[in-house]
């Protein structure tokens, strides 16, 4: 017997990482007989992993870029869109990833609702999820005082063993079909990506046009010019800016600039190293075990520390020229014997899955 036949639930994705996230769960909720309203807002590639998933889902607003005003003109756009849409669905649950508009709405139209919070450092998005949101699943390796800080009630936290990545990594299975899609071979690639200069807990620490790639890409590129570069920006002011500033290697074909690449986490698995200025990507290569580097300019987060702890290939840099040293080590070593077996699933398996969590707090709720 299928246990949410009749049900409705209703799932905001308001960045990249939900739906990679949430993929397998909304499958599991489908086969429970559940229907679902599904909403995305236009950030980054949210909107392409959705169409490369084949994920349905109606479009409701964008992100509000990178002025305080912008936000909140954003947020009560999109408030208005959701509003139109939620009301005639009448949900009997909300599920979302770290959306600020659903629960405020889920909360004022009195639908149960439960979230995931891995970045407290976000401050505006936190202070406006916590006192809305029913339940939120957060990693065990974030300190709780983090969360209390910001005013989150401790009533209202589901913790777990684990990170937010392990739950599609936990059931993912490298596809060597990627390689041939992109003409590539394992091992030969780099992959790097840029700083969210755009989140609220970056502003005023980078411009929103700007990376810190061009101060240490050069110099691998001399130094290991026989690799492919993938340098995925999260902006068209990015995209601009880092051509401007690498204007004299944009001509040469092993170099790809671009703000979406598809099968990113198969890229991920098959490269020879990951640098990025975000958390998601690097915490998905070092699970992978691929040497991974971090240069996200404030503190180390909990979840790359979790990491180094737990024995993953994670660094997190922050001075360029160091970034340059490492990233010369890691490719003048070459990849470890069996990298590209599945032996990552044997440590991953040792955590917990917080969709699982999700999917069966949704289902005791309605038992």
């Amino acid at each position: 017997m299928k246990r949410l036949t009749e049900k409705k639930i209703w799932i905001d994705l308001e960045e990249p990482k939900a739906p990679i996230m949430f993929a397998q769960m909304i499958q599991w909720f489908q086969n429970e007989g559940a229907q679902l309203l599904i909403t995305a807002r236009d950030f980054d590639s949210t909107y392409k992993i959705l169409d490369d998933l084949q994920i349905p889902y109606t479009a409701v607003g964008k992100h509000g870029g990178d002025t305080i005003e912008g936000k909140m003109q954003a947020y009560i756009e999109r408030l208005q869109g959701l509003f139109d849409v939620v009301v005639p669905f009448k949900p009997d649950f909300f599920v979302t990833f770290g959306s600020v508009e659903g629960p405020r709405l889920s909360m004022g139209l009195g639908i149960p609702s439960i979230g995931f919070s891995d970045e407290p450092r976000s401050y505006f998005v936190s202070k406006q999820l916590f006192p809305f949101i029913d339940k939120v699943i957060t990693p065990k390796c974030i300190p709780l005082k983090d969360y209390l800080n910001i005013y989150a009630h401790p009533d209202k936290f589901i913790r777990y063993n684990g990170i937010d990545e392990i739950a599609w990594l936990s059931h993912y299975t490298p596809n060597p079909k990627v390689l041939e899609k992109f003409n590539l071979k394992r091992g030969q690639f780099v992959l790097i990506r840029s700083e969210p200069a755009f989140a609220d807990y970056f502003l005023n620490k980078l411009k929103p046009e700007e990376t810190l790639i061009n101060q240490f890409f050069p110099e691998i590129y001399e130094k290991h010019p026989e690799m492919t570069y993938f340098l995925l920006v999260r902006s068209d002011k990015q995209e601009k800016w880092l051509r401007e500033q690498l204007s004299t290697y944009t001509t040469h074909s092993n170099i790809i600039i671009t703000q979406y690449l598809p099968h990113i986490v198969d890229l991920c698995f098959y490269s020879a190293l990951v640098i990025s200025g975000g958390g998601t990507i690097v915490r998905e290569s070092s699970l992978l075990n691929v040497p991974s580097i971090e240069f996200f300019p404030g503190k180390t987060a909990p979840q790359e520390i979790f990491l180094v702890e737990n024995g993953f290939p994670m660094h997190h840099i922050r001075n360029p020229n160091e970034i340059v040293k490492k990233a010369l080590e890691i490719l003048d070593n070459g990849p470890e014997i069996n990298r590209f077996s599945n032996n990552f699933k044997e440590k991953i398996n040792h955590f917990e899955n917080p969709c699982q969590i999700c999917f069966d707090y949704v289902i005791t709720h309605f038992s």
